[in-house]
């Protein structure tokens, strides 16, 4: 049984794939509809993980998967915001916002 635990954090990464690969073409639209797919599949692995347990092999496996998921996330994240860094430099100079006119 534990071994779907697994199968569910295999299915989220894949997702976090898939959406990585719609940002990456520019198509924000597959980007939320998987969004969407990994928001049900996260809800289904936190209801059956509260009477699953995994085993040191799963659990390194599963710490391996969410590494991954992680890295995909940060690079999703400068796709969907390019201009981030300038507003990081624009209101964290000094503790004090710069006039942008």
């Amino acid at each position: 049984m534990s071994e779907q635990l697994i199968d569910y954090y295999k299915a989220i990464e894949d997702g976090s794939r898939k959406m990585l690969e719609a940002a990456k073409a520019d198509d924000w639209n597959e980007v939320v509809r998987f969004e969407s797919a990994c928001a049900v599949l996260i809800a289904q692995l936190r209801e059956h993980s509260r009477s699953l347990n995994l085993d040191p092999q799963q659990r390194a496996e599963k710490a391996r998967i969410m590494q991954r998921i992680l890295h995909m996330d940060a690079q999703m994240r400068e796709l969907a915001d390019p201009c981030l860094d300038q507003l990081d430099q624009l209101y964290l100079h000094q503790g004090q916002p710069q006039v942008l006119h």
